[in-house]
């Protein structure tokens, strides 16, 4: 028969027991690290999420090397507004995330004549737009389009920088369930394109050692 619960051996007032102390210690550390993963992720899921820009395309509002966080939850508050800057999956392409600005809401007209955007026939005021042509750009088919209705569920987007952004004048309208969350603030930037590395430890370490390549001046800026 196996011995009865108050059978049990006792530790001898006075005396530790070393292993069970480890394995407690150690269970603890381990606990905390459950926890805090599980909370990073939930955190990142619903939360907030860290992006980094790799590309032109939101120029200048957003530099190459900029690192942002992406606010997840918001519009579960608040309407999609014209002007939002949004992260996305890439309608041809969903392993894949951009970020553009919302021109067209639902139930928008949206037309382009001659770089010019017109929301119902209005000619808008977009003071974040740039063109990289000169004064006098040459116009291209990027630059008529319409007029287009966008439809309910719908988002027609642009990047900032106009003749170098892959935006909704070539793959089409957003799926607004394909939002990831809203950019709201720079919290790193550097030039990347400086660093003459790819592997993480080199570039880190060139980081370190040439902090001349941080853009200190853009910590906690706001993207708008």
């Amino acid at each position: 028969m196996g011995k009865r619960a108050d059978e049990a051996a006792e530790v001898p007032q006075g005396t530790e027991a070393p292993d069970s102390t480890r394995k407690s210690v150690v269970r603890e550390y381990a606990e905390a690290l459950i926890v805090a993963v599980l909370l990073a992720l939930v955190i990142r899921t619903f939360v907030v999420q860290a992006f980094k820009i790799p590309s032109g395309s939101m120029l200048p509002t957003l530099q190459i090397g900029d690192h942002i966080l992406v606010n997840k939850f918001i519009y579960h508050f608040t309407p999609i507004k014209r002007g939002d800057i949004i992260v996305f999956k890439f309608p041809q392409d969903e392993t894949r995330d951009f970020i553009k600005r919302v021109i067209g809401l639902p139930g928008d007209t949206v037309e382009i004549r001659g770089k010019q955007v017109l929301i119902n026939g209005v000619a808008i005021n977009e003071p974040y737009a740039v063109y990289s042509q000169g004064a006098y750009p040459r116009i291209s088919e990027r630059d008529h389009l319409g007029p287009l209705l966008v439809p309910p569920g719908r988002l027609f987007m642009m990047g900032d920088n106009r003749d170098h952004s892959m935006d909704s004048r070539f793959w089409g309208l957003l799926d607004a369930h394909k939002i990831k969350g809203k950019a709201f603030i720079v919290y790193f930037s550097l030039r990347s394109e400086d660093i003459p590395y790819a592997s993480v430890i080199p570039s880190l370490f060139y980081v370190v050692t040439h902090p001349s390549i941080i853009r200190w001046g853009r910590f906690g800026s706001l993207v708008h």
